[in-house]
Parts: C-alpha cells; structure tokens; sequence
C-alpha cells in the first residue's frame, strides 16, 4: 500500500521562516562545499589508493636485484631503469603524492569547516524545515 497522506493540520508547518536572498545564498553555498567535499574526498581516496601501490612497489624494489634493469611506469608507458634511479623516482613519485594528499585533505577540512558555519547558521533559523544532511 502507498505510504502517502495528507498531513494534518497540526502537522502542517504554518510558523515557516521566509527564505531570504541572503538565505538563498547561504544554501547555494553550502550545496556547492558539499559537492566540492565529495569530489576531494573521491580524489583523497584514489590518492590513497595510489600511495598504497607505491608503498606496495617500494617493497618490492626492495627485494629486487641490484645488477637488474626494473620497469617503471611513468605517465603510460614503462621504461627500463636501473634499480637505484627507480628507488629514487619511487621516493620522488611517493613526495609527490604525499603533498598532493596534504594539500586536497586541507581543503577538504576546510570545506568542512565552512559547510558547519553554515550548518549552523541555516539550522538556527529554519530548524527541522531544511535538511543539510548527506
């Protein structure tokens, strides 16, 4: 059976905030932060991702043969190198990776931040009649 009624008139919301220009921008930025936080935390777990097959790649490079040629992937293609310039471009390739994380779980904190200011702002005037949540 359908789980749709009509409310009530004790349910209906009559105390209704207005929705100002200034209000309309508060939601439109924190729809934005939402979407930029989702899109850093997708490119934050593909780094992750990342940074574990270098970890993984170090470790074996480890065990390799010194006197061996290793292939090394760079860009799309993969060359043979010696294994002391692989193990420097894999601590070159980690560093790399290593700031790029930084710098997007930066960002991500302060989206966060912002979108929380907001939260809070956007709660105390409209209450249970606006839902910011996931």
């Amino acid at each position: 059976m359908s789980s749709l009624r009509m409310l009530g008139k004790e349910e209906e919301n009559d105390d209704a905030a207005e929705v100002t220009w200034e209000d309309q921008q508060r939601i439109n930025s924190f729809s934005k932060l939402n979407t930029r936080m989702r899109n850093l935390e997708e490119k934050l777990e593909e780094l992750r991702q990342e940074k574990e097959a270098l970890d993984d790649l170090s470790t074996e490079l480890e065990l390799a043969d010194e006197d061996e040629a290793v292939l090394y992937k760079v860009g799309e293609a993969f060359l043979h190198i010696p294994l002391p310039r692989a193990q420097k471009r894999l601590e070159k390739d980690q560093s790399v990776l290593d700031a790029r994380i930084s710098a997007l779980s930066t960002s991500s904190e302060d989206c966060d931040t912002q979108m929380k200011a907001l939260k809070v702002q956007l709660y105390a005037k409209f209450g249970s009649a606006i839902n910011l949540d996931d």
